[in-house]
C-alpha cells in the first residue's frame, strides 16, 4: 500500500505509503510535548496531559469516555408530546397523474390540499386584497409574482385545519425563490414526493386529452375513453395540449424542478408514475404511513436526558484545531482520541442529517490499525460507544453490529481483529439509565438482524476473511434497512481467495462495486517513509462533506512539530497525487502508475 514510487536520482525525497504492516516502536516521547497542530498557526501550543493504557479487555475506562463529546447523562424521561400531523410537497410534470395521487392522498390521510391555482381562483372570485393584485397581473398575461404566490400559500397554511390536520401543497414551491421564502419561514414538509414519467409517455397522455365542456371531466382518446357516444361527440382538446406545447411546458417544469430540488435533496422521494394508479398510490401509502408512523413515536417514545448536547451545526468545522502531533506516541493519550472521536462523530452526524444512508468511517491512527502491532481494540469499541450514545441523546434506536462466526466445520472462525468484540460491547459501560437495551442493543450482520424499531445500523469492522466473504450478509441487511443509515466503521471489503485457495471469481465484480456503493464520510491516514512506520512524513484527512486535505508534518527547531496543508483532492488521491504535492510538482491528470506501483495504487 505504498504511496508513492521508488525515488528517482533527481530527488532524495523517500517513498511514502499509508500506515500498514507491522509497527516499528516509536522511540518515546514526552507526554508534555503533545499538541494541536493548526495550518492558521505558525507554531504549536504545547498542553500536558496524562496517558492511560487500553488493553483490549480492559473496561474500566469506559466509565467516563469521551468527556467532551459524550455528555454526562442524567437519566431516561418519556417526551409525551402530541404528535405533529403530516406534512408533504408533491411534485409532478403535466399529466403526471398528480392530481389523481392528491385525491387519494387527501381520502386516506385527510390532509388539507393545497394548490396555487385554486388559492388564486378563491383569491381573485373573493375579491380581497391580495387577490386583486393577482388578478392585475393575471389580465395583463403575466406570471403572478413569487412574494404574492407565497404570500397566499403560508396564509393558507396557518389556518387552523391546516394545522391540525396536516396539508398536502400541490406543486408548489416552483421556484428556488420560492422554495428558498418557505426554509426562511421554517415551513418545510416532511417528505418531497415527486412523480417520475418519461416525457413520451407525458406527451402521449396530454395530446390524447379531452375535456368535457359540459362537466368539466377529462378524458383520453385511449387510457380512458368516454362511456357513450353522445359523450364523446361533444369532447373538445384544451389549447395548451398540443405536442409543440406540452414540450415547451415540460422544458419549463424540469428547469423548476432542478431549481429546488437542492433544497429537498434529503426528503425527495421519486416514485415511479408510469403505472397504474392504483400501484402508483401502494408506493405513495406506504411512504406517508412510515412517516406518520415515525412521527408518532418520536412523540412518545423516552428520550436521554443530559446535561449537554452535542451541537450538530457544522460549525465544527471553523473551531478545528488541526492535526494533533505526537501520533506515534504509543499509547494515545485520552485528548488525542477524543480528538479523533469529535472528528469523526461531527462528520457522520453531518452526513446522516444530509440524508445519506451508505456511510463509511475510515481511520487509522496506530491504535486503530489493526496491521500494527499496537492496535488496540478498547479504542475502536469507545469510538463506536460515542457515535451510538450521540445518535441515541437524538432519540434514535441504533443498533450495534459485530459480524459472528463465519464458514462451517474446519473453515468455522471469524477475522481475529474481532475476537472477543461482542463480549466487550455488552460488557462496556453504557450508562447507568437505560441506554442500553432501549436505545442500543447489539446484533450480528444479516438480514434477520433488521428489526421494524430500528432507526440506523453501526457495523464494527465488518471485513471478508479468507475462505468467507461477508457481502452477502452485509448486502442483505442493508436491502432490509432501506433508506435507513448504516454505517460502517473501518470496513475491510477487499475480495479474498476462497477456500482451498480458489478464488471467489463468481460474482466478484458485483461485489466489489457493492463494497464501494458506501460513501466515505470520514477519512484520516498517516504516510510514512516507506517500509516504516516513524517518523511520520504527512497525513489525509476528510470530513463529510469536504475535500480530502494532504498534510505535510514538519519539524520545528524548538523541537516540536506541526501540520501544514499541502494540497486538497475532490477524490481520494492517488499514490502519484500524494508524491507529486511533497514534490512540489504541478499535477498531471494523464500520469497513472505502473508495474508493481499500479497495482499497491489500486489496493490503496
Amino acid at each position: 500500500m505504498l504511496a508513492s514510487s521508488a525515488p528517482t536520482a533527481t530527488t532524495s525525497l523517500p517513498s511514502l505509503h499509508p500506515l500498514t504492516y507491522n509497527a516499528i516502536p516509536a522511540p518515546s516521547l514526552n507526554p508534555s510535548c503533545l499538541s494541536f497542530s493548526s495550518s492558521s498557526s505558525s507554531s504549536s501550543s504545547s498542553s500536558s496531559s496524562s496517558y492511560s493504557y487500553l488493553s483490549p479487555l480492559s473496561f474500566g475506562l469506559h466509565s467516563k469516555t469521551h468527556d467532551r463529546i459524550n455528555p454526562k447523562l442524567k437519566g431516561l424521561r418519556v417526551r409525551c408530546s402530541k404528535s405533529e400531523p403530516l406534512k408533504v410537497m408533491i411534485s409532478g410534470a403535466p399529466a403526471s397523474g398528480k392530481g389523481t395521487q392528491c385525491e387519494l392522498i387527501v381520502q386516506k390521510f385527510g390532509l388539507v390540499h393545497i394548490s396555487t391555482g385554486d388559492l388564486l381562483r378563491d383569491e381573485v372570485s373573493s375579491g380581497t386584497e391580495i387577490g386583486n393584485k393577482a388578478k392585475e397581473f393575471m389580465n395583463a398575461g403575466k406570471l403572478v409574482p413569487d412574494e404574492i404566490v407565497t404570500t397566499m400559500v403560508t396564509a393558507r397554511l396557518s389556518r387552523q385545519d391546516a394545522k391540525e390536520k396536516g396539508w398536502l401543497l400541490d406543486g408548489y414551491p416552483r421556484s428556488f425563490a420560492q422554495a428558498q421564502a418557505l426554509e426562511e419561514l421554517s415551513i418545510r414538509p416532511d417528505i418531497y414526493i415527486v412523480l417520475d414519467v418519461p416525457d413520451e409517455i407525458l406527451i402521449d397522455r396530454c395530446v390524447g386529452r379531452r375535456l368535457d365542456p359540459e362537466t368539466g371531466k377529462i378524458y383520453h382518446v385511449k387510457n380512458f375513453p368516454p362511456d357513450s357516444d353522445e359523450i364523446k361527440a361533444r369532447l373538445v382538446t384544451r389549447a395548451d395540449d398540443t405536442e409543440e406545447k406540452v414540450k415547451s411546458r415540460l422544458e419549463v417544469y424540469k428547469k423548476n424542478a432542478a431549481a429546488i430540488s437542492s433544497t429537498y435533496t434529503s426528503i425527495t422521494n421519486k416514485i415511479d408514475g408510469n403505472r397504474s394508479k392504483e400501484i402508483i398510490f401502494e408506493d405513495i401509502d406506504s411512504l406517508l404511513s412510515q412517516v406518520q408512523k415515525d412521527k408518532t413515536a418520536k412523540s412518545v417514545k423516552p428520550v436521554l436526558q443530559t446535561e449537554s448536547r452535542l451541537n450538530l451545526a457544522s460549525s465544527s468545522r471553523d473551531k478545528w484545531r488541526g492535526i494533533p502531533t505526537r501520533l506515534n506516541n504509543i499509547p494515545h493519550s485520552r485528548e488525542i482520541r477524543n480528538y479523533f472521536y469529535d472528528d469523526v462523530l461531527q462528520a457522520t452526524q453531518r452526513a446522516v442529517n444530509d440524508g445519506r444512508t451508505r456511510l463509511k468511517v475510515e481511520i487509522n491512527i496506530p491504535e486503530l490499525n489493526p496491521e500494527m502491532d499496537v492496535y488496540r481494540i478498547g479504542t475502536l469499541m469507545e469510538l463506536v460507544r460515542v457515535i451510538a450514545l450521540s445518535f441515541a441523546d437524538d432519540g434514535k434506536r441504533v443498533k450495534v453490529c459485530v459480524q459472528g462466526s463465519m464458514g462451517e466445520g474446519a473453515l468455522a472462525g471469524m477475522p481475529l481483529q474481532l475476537a472477543g468484540t461482542r463480549k466487550i460491547l455488552e460488557f462496556m459501560d453504557w450508562g447507568d439509565y437505560g441506554a442500553m437495551g432501549t436505545f442500543i442493543k447489539i446484533g450480528s450482520i444479516g438480514a434477520k438482524e433488521v428489526d421494524e424499531q430500528d432507526d440506523m445500523f453501526i457495523l464494527v469492522a465488518p471485513q471478508n476473511a479468507v475462505g468467507n466473504c461477508i457481502i452477502d450478509d452485509l448486502k442483505a441487511m442493508t436491502d432490509a434497512a432501506g433508506n435507513r443509515p448504516v454505517i460502517l466503521i473501518n470496513p475491510r471489503l477487499k475480495d479474498l481467495p476462497g477456500s482451498s485457495g480458489i478464488m471467489q471469481t463468481m460474482g466478484r465484480d458485483k461485489r466489489l462495486e457493492y463494497a464501494a456503493s458506501f460513501e466515505s464520510c470520514y477519512f484520516f491516514r498517516l504516510l510514512y517513509y516507506a517500509g516504516t512506520q516513524y517518523p511520520i512524513m504527512g497525513a489525509i484527512r476528510m470530513t463529510y462533506p469536504s475535500v480530502y486535505e494532504l498534510h505535510k508534518r514538519v519539524d520545528e527547531p524548538s523541537g516540536k512539530e506541526k501540520y501544514i496543508p499541502l494540497s486538497t483532492f475532490t477524490a481520494r488521491p492517488t499514490i502519484d497525487e500524494i508524491n507529486d504535492a511533497f514534490l512540489g510538482k504541478p499535477r498531471n491528470k494523464d500520469k497513472k502508475a505502473s508495474g508493481i506501483w499500479g497495482f499497491l495504487s489500486g489496493v490503496f
